[in-house]
């Protein structure tokens, strides 16, 4: 029997600090995914989450696609993106309209999510996502769909994810310049939960921590839709650079290092284990380490202590997110650790002595023809931004328009999702 013919395809790119990934996706008549192809390779032009050169950038987005097309064996005109810069922040609207006791029609709803749209205010900001969380009915929380019901009062939260609108705006012009179109740019923290999170742990209530190479991201999610989150601009490169100061060695080295031989946790054998700072190819020319043997070795513990001196600076400023975010005390539950700092070995362990709370590193799920390398924390990002794509959530902004299908490339889908990446305000 032959297999299910692909009927949808998703392209997505992920623009990180430290590479740029790409992923297509494909979805078969059955509604099965599976991964046609994906690639990654060093980013270029991208510093803390922005664009810094415009020409650097949209070159490793191109090699990026084009890996990822030849993996396939398709080609994709356009992508989703993953946002990580751009100040990233978030609020909660709650809005209510009067039913008067009569049973919940469609138009009702629709009412309440316009009422929903002009209430919310983005004060000069970029608005990237106003979606519907769930719906009250007579204050009533946790209704996912109220037609049909009767109600004295509707009511709906809707989370809200704001950006400044220039880097946003340099994300888009650096896909376009790759000779791409832009479907909708998309906030990490949102993506990576798609992907890390269970519908559960964002019901009950749960903290995800995303540690990319230059930004960490604290987002708290409950009653299934994001509450709040904050950017921390320190991220595993910081760790790198500390390795690489404290020892007097190239960042290449020092990235090497904590890569394969840096923990989190020390052990009582770090001080007898002897561990080379040169990695293949480097005897030669490579810096001898401060405070190395005749062959460039040092003591794993000095490693280990220079690693957790920077991951308990980095657990501090989580910690203040979380509590500014009120994921605190005896309510707060579970933190999830994902993004390429998550894969540092001891992490979890390091944390959660470090926040008070269970911890757990989050990968990716298991789809179809997933290479193993992608399923990985540091690939939350860019699978999550597939599975959105898949369910391309409801945005208020876009009530009364007939949506169309993600992978079904018309010019007339193709310019609206353009226009809503990079509309400013409602």
């Amino acid at each position: 029997m032959a297999p299910p013919r692909i009927t949808r395809a998703f392209g997505a790119v992920n623009i990180g600090s430290f590479r740029v990934s790409a992923m297509i996706l494909g979805q078969d008549e059955a509604g099965a995914l599976q991964v046609l192809g994906s690639s990654h390779r060093r980013a270029e032009g991208v510093k803390r989450g922005y664009v810094t050169d415009m020409n650097a950038a949209s070159s490793a987005i191109r090699q990026a696609v084009e890996k990822a097309e030849s993996t396939a064996r398709t080609a994709v005109s356009s992508v989703w993106i993953g946002c990580a810069g751009a100040g990233l922040s978030s609020k909660v609207a709650s809005v209510e309209i009067a039913i008067g006791g009569r049973r919940i029609e469609e138009d009702d709803i629709e009412q309440l999510l316009i009422a929903a749209r002009d209430h919310i205010q983005p004060e000069g900001r970029m608005v990237l996502h106003a979606q519907p969380a769930h719906y009250t009915l007579d204050g009533a929380h946790g209704i996912a769909d109220p037609k049909g019901l009767h109600a004295e009062t509707l009511g709906v939260d809707v989370h809200v994810v704001l950006a400044e609108g220039p880097p946003v705006r340099n994300l888009i012009e650096a896909v376009q310049t790759a000779h791409l179109e832009v479907e909708a740019v998309v906030a990490s923290p949102l993506a990576s939960a798609f992907a890390c999170l269970s519908s559960e742990e964002r019901e009950l209530g749960v903290a995800l921590v995303e540690i990319g190479a230059q930004v960490t991201h604290v987002s708290v999610h409950a009653g299934g839709m994001l509450l709040g989150l904050k950017s921390i601009p320190v991220g595993s490169n910081d760790i790198t650079d500390a390795i690489a100061s404290n020892l007097g060695i190239r960042r290449s080295q020092a990235e090497r290092l904590k890569c394969v031989s840096g923990s989190a946790i020390a052990t009582p054998s770090d001080h007898r284990e002897m561990i080379p700072v040169n990695g293949p190819g480097e005897e030669d020319d490579a810096p001898i380490a401060r405070g190395a043997d005749e062959q460039n070795r040092i003591p794993r513990a000095e490693l280990v202590s220079v690693v957790t001196d920077r991951l308990a600076a980095l657990a501090a400023e989580i910690s203040k997110g979380l509590k500014a975010l009120g994921f605190s005390g005896a309510n707060a539950g579970q933190v999830v650790l994902t993004g390429g700092g998550a894969e540092l070995h001891g992490i979890a362990e390091f944390m959660q002595g470090a926040l008070g709370r269970a911890v757990r590193i989050g990968r990716p799920p298991h789809i179809s023809s997933l290479p193993e390398a992608h399923a990985t924390p540091g690939f939350a990002t860019l699978v999550g931004l597939c599975l959105y794509a898949v369910e391309d959530p409801v945005d208020i902004r876009m009530i009364g328009e007939d949506r169309q299908t993600v992978g079904k490339y018309g010019p007339s889908n193709m310019i609206r999702r353009v226009f809503r990446a990079i509309r400013d305000y409602f």
